[in-house]
């Protein structure tokens, strides 16, 4: 089974929620729709199920048009953000609900909710209501409830947005595997750069109704089409700063002068925007290398493992995440430099022109 949207748009009293969408999605691969709040995933999705219909173009199965078809006339399971389960029917019963619509035979539904129980680690839990369990298990249950009903088309809302911090962990690390044995198209919406990296799967990159680039997971993450992608596609925020390249000289906007080394090396002479993210920044307290700017620590978040440094440079706002506890202090003056050869460089109208060989 394949899925296409064809150019699809759709407006809302004459605001666009979802502007020229090309894609295809093929049985058994797994979509991450990733994009900040209103970037247009939901949308996207209900487009995709038959809850809304575009105002211009295609949804295709199989080749076959079915942009007038609603979600009932087609094979689409779906998880929200607010996880939804009967709670006056016990586990079981709850994964078990879609097969009794259904009208499959006791046997089979048998079968099926225990298949599903097994991949999703909910035996223990299955005489128990939901009122019984954590969020985490709650979550699974619905998750096996939609798997269950074996619809060819799953989509995910931010499943996991509304579990603590453990229990999105556990189902993170253990979603890529529940995708893998189902064999159906799984489509999955987060704001988070680092869960569509531990999914993995194919990218699209949302950015108000756009999808602005459309590839396999890490290769998005590690040569971004544009200095918006490679935004919506870090976190922390990407950090950005203009260079001008003349002959064997770098002038960055803040009139630092260094040698054109290099991903410099190859660029012709002009103006381009240099992004790098917090990993990118080697930050020490003395003098650094030549394309090392003296900043000012706004403020630092500790988490344990690691420390965000906030810095402030010649009125602009970076991010730099070191290794474990460093407790520098608002005011502080740091040296936050720059490897010529670990970075993004955009040209003036925002495209891609140099990136890292590796990362």
């Amino acid at each position: 089974m394949s899925i296409t949207l064809d150019h699809v748009s759709r407006e809302v009293n004459g605001t666009p929620h979802i502007r020229d969408v090309s894609m295809t999605l093929e049985r058994g691969t797994l979509s991450v729709l990733l994009g900040p709040t209103l970037a247009g995933k939901t949308s996207l999705m209900r487009l995709l199920a038959g809850l809304d219909k575009p105002s211009q173009g295609r949804v295709l199965v199989d080749g076959t048009d079915v942009t007038g078809f609603d979600v009932r006339q087609r094979s689409v399971a779906m998880v929200y953000q607010q996880f939804i389960n009967y709670p006056s029917l016990t586990v079981y019963e709850n994964i078990a609900s879609p097969l009794r619509v259904q009208g499959r035979p006791r046997e089979e539904i048998e079968q099926r909710v225990r298949e599903a129980s097994r991949l999703l680690k909910l035996d223990p839990y299955l005489t128990r209501t939901p009122l019984q369990l954590s969020g985490g298990q709650q979550q699974r249950t619905a998750i096996a409830r939609a798997l269950v009903k074996g619809a060819d088309l799953v989509l995910l809302d931010e499943p996991l947005a509304n579990l603590d911090y453990k229990l999105r962990e556990e189902l993170r690390a253990e979603l890529p595997r529940i995708f893998e044995a189902s064999g159906a198209i799984f489509v999955y919406a987060t704001t988070e750069p680092s869960e569509a990296l531990l999914l993995g799967g194919d990218t699209i990159c949302m950015w108000e109704g756009q999808a602005l680039q459309i590839g396999e997971t890490a290769k998005v993450y590690r040569r971004p089409d544009t200095v918006r992608v490679a935004e919506v596609f870090s976190d922390p925020p990407l950090n950005t700063i203009g260079i001008e390249k003349k002959g064997n000289t770098v002038a960055y906007a803040v009139g630092l002068e260094a040698p054109a080394s290099g991903l410099y090396a190859g660029l012709g002479d002009g103006h381009y925007r240099v992004g790098f993210r917090a990993h990118q920044v080697a930050v020490a307290t003395g003098a650094a290398n030549r394309h090392a700017f003296s900043t000012e620590v706004v403020l630092t978040e500790i988490t344990g493992s690691e420390s965000f440094v906030h810095l402030r440079q010649n009125g602009s706002d970076w991010v730099a995440v070191l290794p474990g506890v460093h407790e520098f202090q608002p005011g502080n003056r740091l040296q936050a430099a720059l490897d010529p050869d670990d970075l993004f460089v955009f040209d003036s109208t925002g495209r891609l022109v140099a990136a890292p060989q590796s990362m």
